[in-house]
């Protein structure tokens, strides 16, 4: 019942939303698409739904073509950023709406109904506010009543799009772990859409970061952070740094620093991507990039300086010997990546 994507392309206009993307999603995984607003995450997610037609491609289901079905046949359940839901009906009626517009031949009894209902009240951990009205719940409990509704008709899988996006920061975080162990008590497949990397990292298994309609990297959570693929996905994902340099004569040359160039980086003009947590700040003396502390802030046992590094803001953690560093410092990265530039 894996999820399957084959050079998928849609065009709108001039502008190509989705080019040539291929992917997979295997059963019962948490897969993100991650990336910037214009990246084509949201047109895929429609594309599987049955909401958009794309120009090209194949997409297969356990083994069926979703393109030659209609959305509902689909059994696809999905939430929205904006709830979606209908105001004048309460709670129980729009997880149940699903359900009872369900042709006769196949539409549970109002028992059943009922039962499933207060099954995904529970599931969802909102027993007994089934007779309230949307306007009477908070925006979390709301994105709750969503899930429920797209969980009613027992979908075969479920796409999410932004939907912690109208949320304040807390409530997402709050959220965040909630859904996860909705997603592991199910076991469906999830395909969830986000521009919040720290969203993306903390929840999915595996996370598909997208750049203009094209697919830049699929993996882990720790891989994407740790190994990015390009310089555009190490600066998406995480906090950090990229400096322009070069490597000539086994030596990587980057803002007047010079240091012995890894054994496998080619010569020619790279990219320079570092993190703060992977970075020593060290006296102007030093051997290292010249860099300006901007400020400090006392964090118990350690500080937290914030340095100006070739025009760019680094953050690091640093102990409380060095805090008292003049303007004036270098910083050395302990580990970095180079890419092509």
């Amino acid at each position: 019942m894996s999820l399957v994507i084959e050079n998928v392309a849609k065009t709108f206009g001039d502008h190509a939303a989705l080019d040539g993307v291929s992917l997979e999603a295997r059963q019962g995984e948490f897969l993100a698409l991650l990336g910037p607003s214009g990246s084509g995450k949201t047109t895929l997610l429609r594309v599987l739904a049955g909401l958009e037609r794309p120009d090209q491609g194949t997409v297969r289901f356990g083994g069926e073509d979703l393109l030659t079905m209609d959305a509902r046949a689909r059994r696809i359940g999905m939430v929205f950023q904006h709830y979606a839901l209908f105001r004048h009906m309460s709670v129980a009626q729009n997880i149940a709406f699903g359900l009872e517009v369900r042709p006769a031949s196949t539409r549970p009894s109002r028992t059943q109904i009922s039962a499933r209902v207060e099954s995904l009240l529970a599931l969802v951990q909102l027993e007994g506010l089934g007779g309230r009205y949307p306007a009477q719940l908070s925006g979390g409990q709301r994105q709750r009543v969503a899930l429920a509704r797209a969980l009613a008709i027992e979908p075969r899988m479920l796409l999410l799009d932004e939907p912690f996006g109208a949320l304040d920061a807390k409530v997402r975080r709050d959220l965040r772990g909630w859904l996860r162990r909705i997603h592991d008590e199910t076991g469906l497949t999830t395909i969830f859409v986000t521009h919040d990397q720290e969203e993306a990292l903390d929840l999915a298994d595996r996370v598909a970061i997208l750049r203009n309609g094209r697919l830049e990297q699929v993996d882990t959570p720790q891989r994407i952070y740790e190994a990015p693929a390009s310089a555009f996905v190490f600066d998406f994902v995480g906090e950090g740094v990229q400096l322009p340099g070069d490597v000539a004569d086994g030596m990587l040359i980057v803002e007047g620093w010079r240091t012995p160039a890894p054994a496998d980086a080619a010569p020619g003009p790279v990219m320079m991507s570092f993190r703060g947590v992977d970075t020593d700040l060290l006296p102007p003396h030093a051997e290292g990039l010249p860099a300006r502390k901007i400020s400090v802030l006392q964090r118990g046992g350690s500080s937290r300086a914030t340095c100006e590094v070739g025009g760019r803001t680094l953050v690091l953690e640093v102990p409380q010997s060095l805090a008292g560093l003049g303007f004036e410092v270098r910083v050395a990265p302990r580990t970095y990546l180079l890419h092509p530039r």
